[in-house]
């Protein structure tokens, strides 16, 4: 059982690594302290992208290395959670200096060593180029990406070792709940979360304290805690990294919504498609129960809390409450009839909350700092940060952390850092499927839930994908809908047949074969489906038809009127054919075709056969730029 007192001699013994890795300003730097043992450290990035592209190599290669120079006592090494910064990974950090290396390969380890860390000259040339101006070192968050971002819910990712419970105590871990039940009322608790303004971050919204306090005002013997980490958004990656990089938080805060409304027991309901997330998670649960933080009698404040991880099957309805309660139940995955409520009547009929990844990692910052310290983030209806994962046509993918308010266009042109060269931002799918498309002209929008559900779209989870101009957004607007088609569980009429017919109309129009009524007969769909399904899947499965209609309506007028794609994506309306003027009979092109399309003889003017081609693309790859004899109309 660790005390109060115990765990603030963690905290105490562990001063040093914290005044290592940041500075008085809790910025990402700063200056080495005596009480830390080690010198320096290194910190590698070990969330699912940075493992994908070699980081366990780097890490073998760091101890190597460090090892043959008599380093290892001086140095640690430490595997850490997403840094964010996804497209230059793998990432390491070099602390108290700073130094930011990625891309990352092995065999640079050696020459970083010896430089760096035995000479004390970083190696520039593997820096990241945006902290590098000649020969400036730009801090890290002073750099593009990082320099509008606040990082709250993400705090702690990238900046410790999720497998090491020490170092999240060392960063504040578990005060928040040893403060609220020692020292404050379980309404206490609930109001200071009613207060701060906190609102659901998995998609619609609602304000996470008025949720606690209905579970709280229903009297039973048994109620639950749900975490919902069932991420199933097209290049949504925010909980997981969470729960990659900072596990305890959302056992802390799942323990302190436990207090609040009177339960005793959680369940995390987590994608078996996430092993690391899964692994660490584990692990931290393993730890918080040897700490005595999780069990019986926490705190010695009578206060017992249990939690359990369960696995789901990688159902993207299992992501609605309702669902997502079916499954742990262990039954099928489907929507049920609200009201009741899941905080009236949830899993096994008791009283239930359910709050996803992200919301639950404010809420042990919120109890330490205070409402009114999260209340100066944000705007008024939206308090607080919002997490994105930046995928699409852009520069720097990743996650992101920004204030609510912010503008999709300083997300996109600034922190994203743009589309490259030469294109055109077009439009941004917030939401996921269950979002919508916002065109360029709306990209002063500020970043809150108001705002984006005046324009057609939705905050969502947090999936933020950028398209430029060779995005076509009927093939947008399809690609979704595929999606949610797939996904339906076929519960009800609406969302199961519904659905379905609207993706055989988008189809047709792709195809060259859709006709102007099919336009209509798609809104009519839409907004049949919106208010007559079950569950917000089906509710919100139009959305993305929807906002591009709103938007990009001549684009379904140029496919239905002039059998044309203006992007050059729908491959019906594509026709390869070769510039007989610019034709040299190379062959190059005939050479690479997979189907033997091309014909014609050596030094010849070639041409394409329409009935053979598939419209691949290769023959443009192959035709060499000096010629560019191939065309598309």
């Amino acid at each position: 059982m660790k005390s109060l007192a115990e765990l603030q001699v963690i905290r105490d013994k562990h001063a040093g690594l914290v005044s290592l890795r940041i500075d008085e300003n809790d910025q990402l730097h700063g200056k080495c302290d005596s009480t830390s043992i080690a010198r320096k450290h290194i910190l590698v990035c070990g969330g699912t992208g940075c493992v994908a592209s070699g980081c366990k190599k780097i890490v073998d290669e760091l101890h190597k290395q460090l090892k043959s120079h008599k380093l290892d006592k001086e140095i640690d090494v430490v595997v850490v959670g997403c840094f964010g910064l996804c497209a230059v990974g793998p990432i390491m950090i070099v602390y108290p200096e700073g130094s930011f290396y990625s891309l990352v390969e092995p065999e640079y380890i050696q020459e970083i060593v010896e430089e760096h860390l035995v000479k004390g000259h970083p190696v520039k040339k593997y820096l990241y180029d945006e902290s590098i101006k000649g020969d400036v070192d730009i801090p890290l968050n002073e750099t593009p990406f990082y320099k509008k971002q606040l990082r709250v819910a993400l705090r702690n990712c990238g900046l410790i070792d999720p497998e090491c419970i020490e170092e999240y105590i060392a960063f504040d871990g578990y005060a928040a709940l040893g403060k609220a039940v020692t020292e404050m009322k379980p309404q206490d608790v609930i109001d200071i979360i009613k207060d701060s303004g906190l609102r659901g971050r998995g998609g619609a919204g609602f304000s996470t304290g008025t949720k606690w306090q209905f579970a709280a005002n229903v009297e039973s013997d048994q109620k639950y805690v749900l975490c919902n980490a069932d991420e199933g958004d097209p290049g949504a990656f925010m909980d997981r990294s969470i729960l990659e990089g900072d596990p305890h938080t959302i056992i802390e805060a799942m323990a302190l919504a436990g207090y609040a409304v009177g339960a005793n027991q959680g369940y995390v309901y987590i994608r078996a498609e996430y092993p690391i997330a899964v692994e660490r998670l584990q692990i931290a649960i393993d730890q918080a129960l040897e700490f005595g933080l999780l069990g019986n009698n926490i705190f010695d404040s009578g206060f017992d809390f249990h939690l359990e991880v369960r696995l789901g099957a990688g159902a993207f309805v299992c992501g609605e409450e309702t669902a997502l309660i079916t499954s742990i139940e262990g039954k099928r995955g489907e929507p049920r009839s609200r009201p009741p409520f899941p905080a009236v009547r949830g899993l096994f009929g008791k009283p239930t909350i359910l709050n996803n990844v992200e919301t639950y990692a404010n809420i042990p910052v919120i109890i330490n700092k205070g409402a009114e310290w999260f209340k100066t983030i944000g705007t008024d209806g939206s308090r607080g940060t919002k997490v994105f994962a930046l995928g699409g046509k852009i520069k720097n993918i990743g996650l992101v952390e920004v204030p609510m308010g912010i503008t999709l266009r300083e997300i996109v042109e600034e922190i994203g850092g743009n589309v490259a060269p030469g294109k055109t931002f077009k439009a941004a799918q917030t939401g996921g499927p269950s979002g919508g498309c916002i065109p360029t002209e709306l990209a002063d929008t500020p970043i809150d839930f108001e705002s984006l559900i005046e324009i057609g779209s939705m905050m969502g989870s947090g999936g933020l994908i950028v398209m430029d101009d060779d995005s076509c957004m009927v093939d947008i607007a399809k690609f979704f809908l595929e999606f949610t088609v797939d996904e339906s569980c076929g519960k009800c009429v609406p969302c199961r047949i519904g659905t379905k017919r609207m993706l055989e109309i988008l189809d047709k129009i792709t195809e060259g074969k859709g006709t102007l009524e099919d336009i209509e007969t798609l809104k009519v769909l839409s907004a049949n489906i919106k208010s007559t399904s079950l569950c917000g899947l089906g509710q919100t499965a139009p959305n993305p038809v929807l906002s591009t209609l709103r938007y990009f309506e001549d684009e379904y007028l140029a496919h239905v009127n002039d059998h044309k794609c203006p992007a050059g994506v729908c491959k019906s309306l594509l026709k390869y054919v070769i510039d007989e003027d610019k034709c040299v009979g190379c062959g190059i092109c005939k050479r690479g075709c997979p189907t033997n399309a091309i014909k014609g003889e050596p030094k010849t003017t070639h041409y394409i056969d329409q009935e053979l081609c598939t419209k691949c693309g290769i023959c443009i790859d192959m035709c060499p730029p000096k010629f560019g004899a191939i065309k598309i109309v």
